[in-house]
């Protein structure tokens, strides 16, 4: 997996990438914090800049990435993005701290544009069989970043500032798009719908997801996921101070557990990618993070909670290699960029649904009511998988007899 070329090269690419994106997101909040004196309102625009643009944009940069060239495609955003950190660091050299904001938004709507375009360059041109690994090679360099790019973003900002910050964002913007630049130039392939207009190749690719038994499976699941996510998602501090009577601090520490696990999880399904198929992965993963959520809502001892964050972080990276791996074996390559435009706001929506109703279910159910509720949700996540390991069991059935049949 390792010795293909455009893993390695994207991999390298995601490195820089990431880098810049912590530094810049923590610089950011630190120095809006900082200079608002925590206004909450302040604060929360910042997570509206970097979570706006999938609701708004994911279908339609998914639709732009099957359009053109892939390489072109992420070589020209990272270059974008690159452009607009300097330009805002122009701008904040004025006083404007809210073009700290525009920026944000300009990188997450391009990153709209150039996360498909990655995955349709592994669809191009990786094995199926490798197709789980290299998923769980990128979720491990995730859960790597959530583990350390809170800390380096950090650092980084309480040393230099935030002139320093933002240059350093700039360059791994750039240096990503050169690491990107050694990839051979893009395939040149007929492409029939290229004559179409993109309000016809945005309704195709609807239509397509709509058609397809198994991505519609997969937009269920995601959204009983992410409904699951965005109830617990902003009541995790209240499992430190209510459950644990400890100060809310000691949330760093139950997060830094998880992300720990995460990694580890990340690396030992990339050792068992070919043994476990993906939908099995994705339900067992449903199902542990489901028995996880429950018991952390109604533990009140600090092992047993720390025992359950490690478990759930484990077992998460389950879900999200399971579901991109059902998305790209699922999708022909032309089609890539429209579906996970599709299926990713569905869980973004839910999500952030889930969050805006956290507070009152909390007040309504309890604590431990809410976190039984996300778990249940996560449940039903896990059953709605059900036709995929039918549908399994007939292909598998009739490739049986279709053998018998020939030997007979």
């Amino acid at each position: 997996m390792w010795n293909n070329r455009y893993v390695r090269t994207i991999i390298m690419s995601r490195v820089l990438l990431q880098l810049g994106v912590w530094i810049r997101n923590f610089a950011i909040l630190l120095y809006v914090a900082d200079l608002t004196n925590n206004d909450p309102y302040a604060v929360s625009l910042i997570s509206v800049a970097e979570f706006a643009p999938i609701f708004i944009f994911a279908i339609i940069g998914g639709t732009f990435a099957d359009r053109w060239q892939p390489k072109r495609t992420m070589v020209g955003c990272d270059l974008l993005s690159a452009i607009s950190v300097f330009i805002v660091l122009l701008a904040l050299m004025y006083g404007s701290w809210y073009s700290l904001l525009a920026g944000t938004l300009v990188s997450a709507i391009l990153s709209q544009f150039s996360q498909p375009s990655a995955m349709k360059l592994f669809k191009q041109h990786i094995h199926a069989d490798q197709m789980q690994g290299v998923m769980a090679l990128f979720q491990s360099l995730m859960a790597v970043f959530m583990v350390i790019g809170p800390i380096i973003g950090t650092f980084v900002y309480q040393q230099y500032g935030i002139g320093v910050s933002l240059s350093i964002t700039g360059a791994m913007f750039m240096g990503s798009a050169l690491v990107l630049s050694w990839l051979p130039r893009d395939m040149k392939t007929a492409n029939a719908t290229v004559s179409q207009s993109f309000k016809a190749e945005l309704i195709a690719g609807l239509r397509y997801v709509v058609s397809n038994r198994a991505l519609r499976t997969l937009c269920s699941t995601f959204a009983a996921a992410g409904l699951a996510t965005g109830l617990i998602q902003p009541l995790m501090l209240f499992i430190s101070v209510e459950n644990l009577g400890l100060d809310k601090s000691f949330l760093q520490w139950l997060l830094m557990a998880n992300g720990a696990a995460m990694l580890i999880g990340g690396g030992l399904i990339m050792g068992a990618a070919k043994k476990v198929k993906p939908h099995t992965l994705l339900a067992v993963g449903l199902l542990i993070s489901s028995i996880c959520t429950i018991g952390t809502g109604g533990s009140t001892n600090i092992v047993l909670t720390f025992i359950l964050q490690i478990l759930s972080g484990l077992f998460y990276p389950c879900v999200h290699v399971g579901i991109q791996t059902l998305i790209m074996r699922n999708t022909e390559a032309a089609f890539v960029g429209r579906v996970g435009g599709t299926i990713t706001p569905i869980f973004m929506g839910l999500m952030v649904l889930g969050m805006s109703f956290s507070g009152y279910m909390k007040n309504l159910l309890t604590l431990f009511g809410i976190y039984c509720v996300s778990g249940g949700l996560l449940v039903i996540g896990a059953l709605l998988l059900i036709p995929l390991f039918q549908q399994r069991d007939t292909m598998d059935s009739s490739r049986t007899k279709h053998n018998s049949t020939t030997t007979g």
